[in-house]
């Protein structure tokens, strides 16, 4: 362990964080510590991680009947109950193990008829908190009764488990390069109502494919009692949402996805639970403090939501373990992991990150550090290609790094300062007043040796009080001049700009790049859940693809430009290569060019300057075309630039130049044709 410690190479990257040394090896110290104790009592973190196995409701098939089993050692007395027993809350009283542990035994013999698939079950639970009907913590489905409202736990147990066929599946190229489809099954159909994992795999998976996106990541998927929620207020964590369908449905939906050679991962919600006592985890013993800190350190004020006890060897036991059953069970390719950012400290991230100090010695919570670490150690001995992602907006220094480097073990991270960048500028600047030097700097500001995911927007910018990049660059001109031909001169300017902002930030932004459900074709309007302040309606909350599909409609041709995008982005493993290089940056004109990978970005932002014979410096000599044009008819460009010739260098003083007309509000890119 020692000679682990020793291997910092966050700090040779970084001789700004030697000062923090002692904190990283002790950080370290802690992981390989927890670990070892882990693997001593269990053989190995996969091991341990494999508790779903043991605890909830699982198959014994030498005795030949079903165990449930619960951890509840702050309880009474537990009782087994559910339609098995008319919902006798006295009949099968459960027994107690040293280790805080209740089971009850259902034979065949005793209960073949009774206790069968879609049983609806509960646990009855005496405890401080007084005698309640509970759901099971690792209970594997969730249904909601339609006239109640209530949710129920329900014993899955099909005849013919579902037979995957996808073996031949690799997640490595997503691994080198995640061009990630940020999605939600229940919004994903246009039909104003919830859609289902089946109706996904047959509608939307192939317009993803076609689009070239390798990655799928799929919100809302553990149960959440409260749809508007966008599930980010988890009650059932091993139970996929019964809203979309059946376990089986979701896998169904994977194996589609993988046997077109895309990946699926999970956007997963560790940093936090739901508060419902009915449905969730809170007080399920009686005490609250069995899966969360108790008083104020275990609530989360601005989510209203209960935060877990990262430092108790069953709270990571069940945090490791739903990991391991959504790869397992599930095929999941790995994980966005939600709210990292407030996990890592006691603040929350309520504080600007302005000083190393800030991720080192200010309310830093260990714990959750530990936790994050043994989660992705855990996720990668699982498979070596698996992603592993952090929305963390507070830069933690090694948090992409390797934890035998001094990291958590992380691939990558969220860009999340550039959607609020974009928007930032939207809002407040006029296109004239643009710093391309500015926007350069955002777009690679980054920890070096630390990927970064980059985006222009996700869910966030969606979401209603808020606006997409579309609508702040064409708002209400959407509802009245998205015809094709209908000349606007606003839509114009925002279809133009929304293509170049998504071709600088995937190029410039980072390893990898996302795009959230819709917004391929700049979707309009907000997204807004179902609730009582809207009446209930589902309008806001689905995905209107007749208008991509209208071709007498204007949202085609944003749509061809991404597809072409990210197809040039896939072909050429654009990202997965070293960070760009300028060749010219002319604040006059507001014009940005760049290499990467060979190829030659050009971007013109200014609202009015279109330059004849426009020089800039390349690499090297010869001849160079241009492969993607922003100002193509086809993309609904005005069709100002020969790209079917040849653009010879020629030497200027020590320099190979190009020379070419550059239109306004225009990205090019080019290549090297000999």
């Amino acid at each position: 362990m020692s000679e682990q410690v020793q291997k910092l190479a966050l700090i040779a990257d970084d001789l700004w964080l030697s000062p923090y040394e002692t904190d990283i090896k002790e950080r370290m110290s802690r992981f390989y510590k927890s670990k070892a104790e882990i693997e001593k009592v269990s053989g190995s973190l996969r091991e341990f991680a494999n508790a779903y196995k043991y605890l909830g409701i699982n198959y014994d098939a030498q005795q030949k009947g079903w165990w449930y089993r619960e951890w509840a050692p702050d309880a009474k007395a537990l009782f087994f109950t559910g339609d098995f027993n008319n919902w006798d809350r006295v009949s099968h009283p459960m027994f107690k193990l040293q280790n805080g542990v209740w089971e009850i035994f259902l034979s065949d013999t005793d209960y073949s008829q009774k206790f069968t698939h879609e049983s609806l079950v509960k646990v009855h639970i005496h405890g401080a908190n007084g005698n309640k009907d509970r759901i099971p913590a690792y209970v594997k489905r969730t249904v909601q009764d339609e006239n109640t409202k209530m949710f129920s736990g329900q014993h899955w147990a099909p005849k013919n488990p579902f037979h995957w066929n996808d073996k031949n599946f690799s997640i490595e190229k997503s691994y080198r390069m995640p061009l990630i489809y940020e999605a939600h099954i229940g919004m994903a159909q246009e039909k104003e109502g919830v859609g289902s994992y089946l109706e996904f795999a047959a509608a939307i998976l192939p317009r993803i494919k076609n689009l070239g996106y390798n990655t799928i990541q799929l919100m809302a998927i553990a149960e959440h009692p409260y749809y508007g929620s966008f599930g980010y207020h988890v009650s059932n964590y091993f139970a996929p949402s019964s809203r979309f369908g059946t376990p089986e449905d979701l896998k169904h939906l994977i194996n589609e996805a993988h046997k077109v050679e895309i990946a699926v991962i999970m956007d997963i919600v560790h940093s936090h639970a739901v508060k419902n006592v009915e449905e969730g985890l809170n007080e399920l013993d009686g005490s609250e403090f069995q899966y969360f800190h108790s008083g104020a350190k275990g609530y989360h004020d601005q989510w209203d939501s209960k935060l877990f006890n990262y430092g108790k060897w069953e709270v990571k036991q069940f945090l490791l373990s739903n990991l391991k059953y959504w790869m397992d069970e599930f095929h999941f390719d790995g994980f966005r992991f939600d709210g990292v950012t407030s996990m890592l400290y006691y603040h929350h991230g309520n504080i600007s990150f302005d000083h190393y100090d800030k991720y080192f010695k200010i309310e830093v919570d260990w714990e959750s550090m530990n936790y994050l670490t043994l989660a992705n150690d855990l996720i990668h001995t699982n498979n070596r290609y698996a992603l592993s992602i952090a929305e963390d907006m507070s830069g933690m220094p090694g948090g992409c790094r390797k934890p035998e480097e001094g990291g958590l073990g992380f691939d990558f991270r969220l860009g999340m300062g550039i959607p609020d960048y974009w928007i930032k500028i939207l809002k407040h600047l006029r296109d004239e007043e643009w710093d391309i030097f500015q926007i350069y700097d955002m777009l690679t500001n980054r920890r070096y040796n630390e990927k970064t995911i980059s985006y222009a927007e996700s869910h966030d910018q969606a979401l209603v009080g808020d606006k997409t990049l579309a609508f702040w660059l064409m708002d209400q001109e959407m509802y009245w001049h998205m015809s094709d031909g209908d000349q606007n001169m606003e839509v114009d300017r925002g279809i133009s700009l929304l293509k170049m902002l998504r071709l600088i930030t995937l190029t410039l932004g980072g390893e990898g790049y996302m795009t959230f459900i819709g917004n391929e074709f700049g979707h309009p309007e907000w997204i807004d859940f179902p609730r009582e302040g809207n009446a209930w309606d589902y309008k806001y909350a689905r995905r209107q693809w007749s208008l991509v599909d209208n071709d007498k409609l204007k949202y085609k041709f944003l749509n061809n430009f991404d597809r072409e995008m990210i197809h040039l982005a896939q072909k050429n493993e654009l990202l997965n290569s070293m960070a760009a290089k300028q060749l010219n940056m002319d604040g006059v004109n507001k014009v940005m060019i760049f290499e990467r990978k060979n190829f030659i970005f050009i971007f013109n932002f200014s609202p009015s300057n279109s330059i004849f014979d426009y020089k800039f410096p390349v690499p090297q000599r010869g001849a160079y075309k241009i492969i993607l044009n922003s100002d193509a008819r086809s993309f609904g460009g005005h069709g100002r630039i020969d790209t079917n010739m040849n653009y010879i260098s020629t030497m200027q003083g020590d320099q190979h130049v190009l020379s070419l007309y550059l239109t306004n509000r225009t990205a090019l890119v080019m290549e090297k044709v000999d």
